[in-house]
């Protein structure tokens, strides 16, 4: 039945998850997986993955796929003791990351049904917990009574309570099901029977805590399995999900045994409720004609196989990341912080500048006072990157591109990557004399630049500094030769160029780690002051957008690009010049879903970009700059 429909997978790379994928893959569905966690090694190529929280993903991004099905798997990790620290990981990634989900997948036209893997922690713990040791198997039914045992399952429940709110509106043309999931147990998985596997191979005591507790394992495939019925048969509601086989921890302990029989225990008095649950699978049942196969005696000896033979499988370690001539450079260190939360990534954003009053340094969590790149060495730089765990430097002025692209191999051998171009390409978009012989014998249009004013043909002049490094001096814009010559004079090494009227355009563009466009914007400068676009409005514009695609690749040009360019009266398109960073109104482009820093960090990780498209927006939009206000306490 899910043969070729597409589906939507959100923890996917999840104990649960890695196994629903296996299983929808060799039933033939087409697949987009999402999970905070790096792909898993064993998923094939044909399956779409995308690495990141979940609280990022945005309506384009899912609407583009067009998923049938959504198996809703992500949730933060359950635990029997929360700490104060859980207390917002729970809010994001349980209540926040759930709505989220469903206020996109809710317009999704596509969409038939959708399956959340809720769990029974929502159930009145006093129906299964008790002071004494119990006598009898409690059944809990989809009937009985609620109230969340913890914060987790406080969580499942309020998605429970929208998605009932959804369901009862006439509008809504699609099915949900609400799995309450058991004791789940798997391979490489947190649950306690993993963890106490992982502490007998090191030849460890494990620690027990009342042994006359039972609970409904339910081993992970047969999770899967269960979900993908839900989602087959016309069910929807409520529903139980467990083995249906409630075992006490002695009988665990018991199996443990026969695979290590020289394992030791130590058996703890503790203050905390007996428990005494099973799922009552009755409706779930009739409504799928299944039930779950696995038991503990056969599924025990794969958890301890998995265990004896992964290698060092560790969740991703975070990193930290350091912007350079922070400045006042606000949206771009809101936008590389969004990168990095997007990415999953619980690392700090340092910010850096010479400058120990710029405003920049109130918007990053830790701020360097750096020396100026003549006084300051690469080696000081490594050293600093090393010993505060910075594994990413993105340079955000002319005047260091030169300096980081020269020392972009050695900070590599370091493991520090650099969101600059090599050296070689970025001085050809340093230096404009350079810049336009590298395109001139192209098809590219380039705009003439020579420093000498005889070799323009043209009764207006442009005047410019030759090298991008010297500041933002204003360009004698549409000057008579004689006044040219005259501005010259006021600049350290000037070069001249036709005046060229017609209208300004600033492209965004960001090229992948390969020199592949992965995707642009196109952007009207509106207002100019000072060389930087006040107001911009994005537009699609092919044979714009051709033209670029062409200069970044053929300067072999990596990371964010900008390039500027004027289309003139005759509709012909002039290419001005290119700048290796992000630009003070690149801004709108990631709005407009160039999400340049989100990739530039896949990219530094290894991954395969092609499964993050590039989805334009399909509203254009217009940037305006203007100054804000932060208040500090």
């Amino acid at each position: 039945m899910l043969k070729n429909k597409k589906i939507f997978i959100s923890g996917g790379a999840g104990v649960i998850g890695t196994a629903i994928v296996e299983k929808l893959d060799k039933l033939g569905a087409k697949l987009f997986v999402c999970d905070l966690k790096p792909r898993p090694k064993n998923f094939l190529k044909n399956i779409m993955y995308r690495q990141g929280d979940l609280n990022f993903i945005t309506k384009n991004e899912i609407e583009h796929f067009k998923p049938e099905y959504f198996f809703h798997l992500a949730a933060t990790f359950e635990r029997s003791e929360e700490s104060i620290e859980f207390w917002n990981e729970n809010y994001e990634h349980n209540l926040r990351l759930s709505h989220h989900l469903m206020n996109i997948f809710k317009e999704i036209k596509s969409i038939k049904k959708i399956i959340f893997a809720s769990s029974y922690l929502i159930y009145e713990p006093e129906l299964y917990t008790f002071k004494q040791k119990p006598h009898e198997i409690v059944h809990l039914k989809e009937s009985d009574s609620i109230h969340p045992r913890n914060t987790c399952g406080a969580a499942k429940l309020f998605h429970e309570i929208e998605l009932r709110f959804i369901q009862n509106f006439p509008q809504t043309e699609f099915d949900i099901v609400s799995a309450r999931i058991f004791r789940v147990y798997g391979k490489n998985s947190k649950d306690i029977i993993s963890r106490w596997v992982r502490t007998l191979l090191k030849n460890e005591e494990i620690t027990l805590y009342n042994e006359e507790n039972s609970f409904d394992y339910i081993y992970a495939d047969d999770v899967a399995e269960g979900l993908i019925k839900l989602a087959e048969k016309k069910i929807k509601g409520i529903v139980n999900l467990g083995n249906g086989n409630s075992r006490k921890i002695e009988e665990v302990v018991d199996i443990l045994k026969k695979h290590f029989p020289k394992m030791k225990t130590r058996i703890i008095e503790s203050n905390v409720l007996y428990e005494s649950s099973q799922a009552e699978m009755s409706k779930f049942k009739q409504a799928t004609n299944w039930s779950p196969k696995n038991q503990l005696e056969q599924c025990i000896p794969k958890i301890i196989e998995f265990e004896k033979n992964r290698k060092n499988v560790l969740d991703k370690a975070d990193f930290n990341i350091l912007i350079t001539s922070v400045s006042k450079k606000i949206p771009l260190l809101r936008y590389v912080k969004r990168a990095s939360e997007k990415l999953g990534n619980n690392g700090i954003v340092f910010g850096a500048d010479s400058n120990n009053d710029c405003i920049g340094k109130h918007f990053v969590d830790k701020f360097w006072n750096i020396p100026s790149y003549e006084k300051i060495s690469i080696n000081e730089i490594i050293s600093f990157c090393l010993k505060n765990k910075i594994s990413c430097i993105i340079p955000t002025s002319d005047g260091e591109l030169s300096f980081f692209s020269k020392h972009k191999p050695k900070l590599l051998k370091n493991k520090i990557h650099v969101m600059v171009s090599d050296s070689e390409s970025t001085e050809k978009c340093l230096d404009k004399l350079k810049f336009y012989n590298e395109l001139k014998n192209t098809d590219l249009n380039p705009i003439q630049s020579s420093n000498e004013i005889n070799d323009i043909n043209s009764k207006r002049i442009v005047v410019k500094e030759r090298f991008s490094d010297f500041g933002r001096q204003k360009n004698g814009l549409n000057l008579s030769k004689k006044d040219a010559i005259l501005y010259s004079k006021k600049l350290s090494s000037p070069v001249f160029q036709p005046f060229i009227d017609g209208t300004e355009f600033s492209i965004d563009v960001y090229v992948d780690k390969n020199g592949k466009t992965k995707g642009m914007i196109v952007r009207s400068r509106d207002l100019i002051f000072n060389g930087e676009s006040q107001i911009t409005t994005s537009l699609e514009h092919k044979q714009i957008e051709k033209i670029c695609s062409k200069v970044v690749e053929k300067l072999n040009l990596t990371g964010h690009v900008v390039v500027q360019g004027i289309l003139d009266l005759q509709k012909k398109f002039n290419i001005l010049e290119c700048n290796n960073r992000f630009g003070g109104a690149s801004s709108l482009s990631i709005e407009m879903g160039l999400d340049t820093f989100y990739w530039y960090l896949l990219d530094m990780a290894d991954h395969d970009l092609s499964e993050y498209p590039f989805i334009r927006s399909k509203i254009e939009k217009k940037q305006i700059l203007y100054p804000d206000n932060l208040i500090l306490f």
